[in-house]
């Protein structure tokens, strides 16, 4: 019951929220767990490598498996972010579940969901995006199908914690794209630079885990 009225506020609201699809299986989905562990892995992963040489990251990248696993050598990256510096986070992973020649915005979400809190989608962004007819466009069902977007969540609404209402998010799945699609996207991307923190995760990582 209390679930149904949340979805009834939620669309009166106009929001339409991607679930947290992973959690309790991929990672904890108990709120104080989950910070808990989160925390203690940053605090691990400080104050090497990022403090001895600049104040922030300008973009990460991590792995995208369980956070049993991979939680700890993500740290590393996290760790390096000052969340006073940023207002958008592009989120980037490969798409693992559908085919896809160039990257894939999100059709419909307005927010994805972590235990930790609520990540709103930047809709200026995205709609700018979507007029280039660069990118094509991920359903829910599939959106929530595909883990390497999500496992990097976490972790961001965990640095983010204190400034999860200005700070928003471009998620972004990434699929075969040829030299000629990737220099196309990426200068597209470009356009949205200001205040911007890229966040991203491959498959490759895993070797660091």
């Amino acid at each position: 019951l209390f679930t149904s009225v949340q979805v009834r506020l939620q669309l009166l609201a106009g929001m339409s929220i991607r679930r947290a699809s992973h959690a309790g299986s991929w990672y904890s989905n108990d709120r104080h767990s989950l910070q808990a562990q989160l925390s203690d892995w940053l605090g691990h992963a400080l104050p090497e490598p990022c403090q001895q040489h600049q104040p922030s990251a300008v973009a990460v990248i991590s792995p995208h498996a369980g956070l049993a696993y991979s939680g700890p050598t993500a740290a590393f990256s996290f760790a390096c972010i000052d969340p006073s510096r940023f207002r958008r986070v592009f989120v980037l992973g490969p798409s693992h579940h559908v085919y896809l020649s160039s990257c894939a915005l999100p059709s419909k979400a307005t927010h994805y969901d972590t235990p930790l809190g609520k990540l709103a989608v930047d809709l200026s962004c995205v709609q700018a995006l979507r007029q280039t007819g660069m990118f094509e466009f991920f359903e829910m069902k599939d959106d929530e199908d595909e883990h390497s977007i999500e496992m990097q969540l976490p972790y961001l609404a965990h640095v983010f914690k204190d400034h999860l209402s200005s700070v928003k998010i471009v998620p972004m799945v990434v699929g075969n794209l040829d030299d000629q699609t990737f220099q196309s996207v990426g200068g597209e991307v470009v356009q949205c630079f200001s205040d911007l923190l890229l966040s991203a995760s491959c498959d490759r990582c895993f070797a660091c885990c």
